[in-house]
């Protein structure tokens, strides 16, 4: 089944100093999600930005915020972050001894509930609440700072991910995080994904907006459709 690709590029990447003109950029080009990564410098070795950051964006974005909890205690945030305006809120498997009960708490307050996986985390992690889950998250490197190199074994990844989902009757998309460009969008389309994060694919470069549309043409080229727009990621 052909899956709409969508675009989420991360803010990690972008010029702190001017966020708003950094999504405008983005959203130019055709973004369908804007990717938030929260840190709190224990589960991941960085720190980044909290619900008031999120508000703000909330207020300049057109396109849905799509918020990554990478910290050790998310269920004491979820209710702030949707408030300041999350309409995707992912949480880390490796952290909730709860997981059925956070993502069904998440779709309660009216947000799409996602979970994510560590490179090193097995997928079968996540069999229990895989008919559950609005999208999963597939790291694609040791999450905590932006740069980093793909790790080649993702692809495999996704693909069992996608078996799992499958299984348990979800056509929930996957969502794949880390070092992610044109050179291995194609190969994750391949594999099952169809939603792509990017930072400094799309904010390391001169024009953001062309790199927005030059991974849309990559991986809607994979897919054999080209989509986009806010409304596919509502």
């Amino acid at each position: 089944m052909s899956r709409p690709i969508l675009i989420a590029p991360s803010i990690l990447a972008a010029d702190f100093a001017a966020l708003g003109h950094c999504i405008g950029q983005v959203e130019a080009g055709g973004a369908d999600l804007i990717h938030v990564d929260v840190m709190d410098g224990h589960f991941v070795p960085n720190i980044t930005i909290g619900v008031p950051v999120v508000r703000s964006l909330k207020r300049v974005a057109r396109v849905p915020l799509d918020v990554h909890l990478m910290i050790e205690e998310p269920d004491r945030y979820v209710d702030d972050f949707i408030k300041a305006g999350a309409a995707r809120l992912t949480v880390h498997c490796e952290v909730l001894p709860h997981l059925h009960r956070t993502i069904q708490y998440i779709k309660s307050l009216g947000a799409q509930a996602g979970v994510a996986l560590n490179p090193s985390t097995a997928v079968s992690a996540i069999e229990e609440v895989a008919g559950d889950v609005d999208h999963v998250l597939v790291m694609s490197v040791n999450p905590g700072f932006g740069g980093q190199t793909f790790i080649p074994r993702s692809e495999s990844k996704v693909r069992a991910v996608r078996a799992l989902l499958d299984a348990a009757g979800n056509d929930a998309p996957i969502e794949v995080d880390g070092g992610v460009d044109s050179t291995n969008v194609a190969r994750l389309v391949a594999a099952g994904a169809s939603i792509f994060v990017a930072g400094v694919a799309i904010f390391g470069t001169p024009d953001p907006a062309a790199a927005t549309r030059e991974l849309r043409a990559a991986a809607s080229g994979a897919a054999g459709t080209v989509t986009g727009g806010s409304a596919a990621a509502r």
